[in-house]
């Protein structure tokens, strides 16, 4: 992960096929640098998690993810016991005569080789990597709290083994759609960056570097009704850069040449995946497409 600069930084996101502005590369530099994690938020779709997995590519390093749900706890993101072996393990010793104290076998059930590594484990352990926390703001306060804790010291003690440290602190980035608001202890130990939708000419650029098989004049098609349904309906769910990526594709493989209201609408589940932005999007889609 080592980029001589933001502008380093960015061309070699820019090789994986994310296009970063300048801020964006700015603020990931600076986590490459200064070892801080970096807390993203914006609405779904606008490139959060697929930040990571370029950051990922770009450095030549892992990319280790966790995913946040409600009720998610430590032993989840840290570690587990294999307990079936553990059981297989000590059936076995049962069996042979002569079988160790049973101090032995005690420590023998908590060996390295029945440990499962979650994600936050796996990650203090393989840096250099990136570390993923995908949807921070389904956890909970508990869960909040406990990573504090872990990218404040980097490290974890697990009883039966001892203490496990990264020598590299792994890049970590964490993603919210801002469902609930990140507690500021968290937010004061990230960088912090809100990621809005690109910009006409950015995701124009994003379609033709992502989907090069698609013509230039139905990729500049398809990203400008993208724009138009963003601005002039309110939706549930705004497509993202995934959507206008698959929908590119998507008229191009239906032979479209030229984009119209009937091969809009016939292929606008490409794009839109609530039915009642299907129906305000569908009912917009002459005014749209004139404009």
């Amino acid at each position: 992960m080592e980029f001589s600069s933001a502008a380093d930084l960015s061309a070699a996101l820019d090789g994986t096929g994310y296009l970063a502005d300048e801020a964006l590369a700015t603020v990931a530099w600076l986590a490459t640098r200064l070892h801080r994690p970096l807390l993203l938020e914006g609405e779904p779709g606008t490139g959060k998690t697929s930040l990571a997995e370029a950051l990922a590519e770009a450095g030549g390093v892992p990319l280790i993810r966790l995913q946040c749900h409600e009720g998610i706890d430590a032993s989840q993101a840290l570690y587990d016991w294999d307990f079936p072996r553990q059981i297989l393990h000590l059936r076995a010793v049962e069996a042979v005569e002569g079988a160790a104290s049973l101090e032995e076998i005690e420590s023998g059930l908590f060996d390295e080789r029945f440990l499962v590594a979650r994600p936050i484990l796996r990650a203090l352990r393989e840096a250099p990597a990136v570390l993923l926390v995908d949807e921070i703001d389904r956890a909970d306060d508990e869960f909040e709290a406990f990573l504090l804790e872990v990218l404040s010291t980097w490290q974890v003690s697990i009883p039966e083994l001892g203490t496990v440290r990264a020598e590299t602190p792994p890049l970590v980035v964490l993603t919210s759609n801002r469902t609930r608001e990140v507690h500021d202890a968290l937010k004061r130990r990230c960088l912090y960056h809100w990621l809005e939708h690109p910009s006409l000419e950015r995701e124009l650029a994003i379609v033709r570097s992502r989907a090069p098989e698609v013509p230039h004049a139905l990729a500049e098609q398809a990203v400008r009704t993208i724009h138009a349904i963003r601005v002039d309906t309110e939706l549930l769910k705004p497509p993202g850069v995934a959507e206008t990526l698959d929908w590119a594709r998507a008229l191009h493989e239906l032979g479209v040449r030229d984009l119209d209201t009937a091969s809009a609408a016939a292929s606008l589940g490409v794009a839109v995946k609530y039915r009642e932005d299907f129906e305000r999007v569908r009912a917009a889609l002459d005014r749209i497409l004139a404009r």
